[in-house]
């Protein structure tokens, strides 16, 4: 009589990391370790922490291809999902995130647009993502592409969608509907609009694609970074660095991931977002890659990356109490 089938075990991701075995140290089983460690701490996970007030955060890199846009929905998405109340502003004419997020954005669509130009009221203008609970979007048109020009004699040009936005989060503050975040998803130059938002933030994050080119011309923008913060807003901060498109197969990823780190030290996220079909995929369903496929890698790492920017700011909070 033959023996009874006994299923096979799923391997713990400590099981992978640390086995004797010689596989256990190639990439792919360094990746395979890595997504199901992702799986278990997204499983075991608590509720993300509120901050204790409103953190204002714009990606930014003039650089194209990185992933702003990407980083920017996906990481709202994935702290409004586990209920924090999280505001989107698209400010890249493309309108990318408007796209991503499943609002109406077309060329007669009142957003931002009419906010920097024309002084409507942010509350006039905001759309509630329909997929996601507690996420609201304000769009961008394609009438965007000129207000470049068009802010150039105004008066405060630079800082149009700060003094619109403040009043906005006082507004529902002062209603007890606070917004946890703020995320500013700026387009590919250091041009008006990408001062505007610079202007008007708390924080910087930065993704960085983990290819050859990574750190070319990044140099500028710090240097902009640096100027805003000294003419038009001292509480802006470079908090956070996001390495996306990260293949653990290759040496390259690996080897930029370690300049990067050495380069920005703790500001990098430790959770790097792999490159993946699904992150790909979601924006053609008008979806972001956590309601697409909730369970896929990149799904999964981006959860990760959000409860890591969560956390940061309640460990700052507390040690600054102490």
């Amino acid at each position: 009589m033959s023996e009874p089938f006994v299923p096979p075990t799923v391997p713990r991701a400590s099981d992978l990391a640390h086995s004797g075995d010689v596989l256990a140290d190639t990439p792919l089983a360094r990746e395979v370790a890595d997504s199901l460690q992702r799986q278990q701490n997204v499983e075991s996970a608590e509720p993300m922490p509120r901050p204790a007030s409103t953190r204002v955060m714009i990606v930014a890199n003039q650089k194209g291809g990185v992933g702003k846009t990407t980083t920017t929905v996906n990481i709202a998405a994935a702290m409004a999902t586990h209920g924090l109340r999280v505001l989107v502003i698209d400010l890249d004419p493309q309108g990318n995130a408007s796209t991503a997020l499943n609002v109406e954005h077309s060329a007669d669509t009142p957003g931002v647009y009419e906010v920097l130009v024309d002084g409507q009221k942010i509350d006039e203008l905001v759309q509630p993502c329909p997929d996601v609970e507690n996420l609201d979007v304000l769009p961008a048109s394609i009438a965007l592409a000129g207000a470049e020009i068009e802010l150039v004699p105004m008066v405060a040009r630079e800082t149009r969608l700060r003094r619109a936005l403040d009043e906005f989060l006082e507004r529902n503050a002062q209603a007890d509907r606070p917004y946890d975040y703020v995320f500013v998803d700026c387009p590919p130059s250091l041009g008006l609009l990408t001062v505007n938002a610079l202007a008007a933030a708390r924080e910087v994050m930065i993704p960085i694609q983990c290819e050859y080119y990574a750190l070319e011309g990044l140099s500028q923008l710090i240097k902009t970074v640096d100027m805003v913060q000294d003419q038009l807003n001292p509480s802006l901060n470079l908090s956070t660095i996001l390495l996306t498109m990260y293949d653990a197969r290759t040496r390259l990823s690996a080897g930029v991931a370690d300049e990067v780190r050495s380069y920005f030290s703790d500001r990098v996220l430790k959770t790097a977002i792999p490159r993946s079909v699904r992150i790909s995929e979601a924006p053609s369903y008008q979806q972001t890659v956590i309601t697409y496929d909730a369970s896929s890698p990149g799904s999964l790492s981006y959860l990760e990356a959000a409860r890591e920017i969560a956390e940061a700011a309640t460990m700052k909070e507390t040690e600054s109490q102490s």
